[in-house]
């Protein structure tokens, strides 16, 4: 994009209750609506028998099949001015059915610069304790997946052969162990 590009107005070409399309110029990309964020929450749980992650798994419609995910969710979905470390106490227990005694901003992330203007707040959960089982509200239909993080190469390499998506910030776990 040229510097004359990059002052052209934003124009809204499309907008739904979640996402917006949008056009700069040449440039056309998705946002969300109404100033919507999400929270990412990396939540690891450490007991006698070692360090799990707590991940998740649901259909995506985009990709047309299930992903594996780091537990998410939408900040002030439902209009409410929120708190994005509340958001994440939430939706970890909503998705995950595990409460957490603190959660810790690890900053603000984009997941695909290129296309999508949304960002998410990654917050590190700490204290876990299993209160529920999880699944989500409504039809949200999301599994629970305790993993160990010795064994996180091979489950994900295992759901990946199985057919599902794995989401790009599955790197978070890999990436010192993909860079040889």
């Amino acid at each position: 994009m040229s510097e004359a590009e990059m002052t052209l107005p934003e124009e809204v070409k499309w907008q739904g209750k979640f996402i917006a399309a949008k056009q700069r110029g040449r440039w056309e990309y998705v946002g969300r609506s109404r100033g919507i964020r999400a929270a990412v929450i990396l939540a690891i749980e450490e007991t006698a028998d070692g360090r799990h992650v707590i991940l998740v798994d649901q259909f995506r419609v985009p990709l047309g099949k299930r992903c594996i995910e780091l537990p998410a969710g939408l900040v002030g979905d439902h209009g409410e001015d929120e708190d994005a470390s509340v958001a994440a106490l939430r939706e970890l227990e909503e998705e995950t059915g595990y409460s957490a005694q603190a959660m810790e901003n690890l900053g603000e992330y984009y997941s695909s610069p290129g296309m999508v203007s949304e960002s998410f707040t990654l917050f590190r959960a700490s204290g876990l304790t299993k209160v529920g089982d999880g699944g989500g509200v409504d039809d949200e239909d999301i599994r629970v997946h305790r993993v160990s993080l010795d064994a996180l190469p091979a489950f994900l390499s295992q759901k990946r052969d199985e057919g599902y998506a794995i989401d790009v910030k599955m790197l978070l776990m890999l990436g010192a162990g993909m860079v040889g």
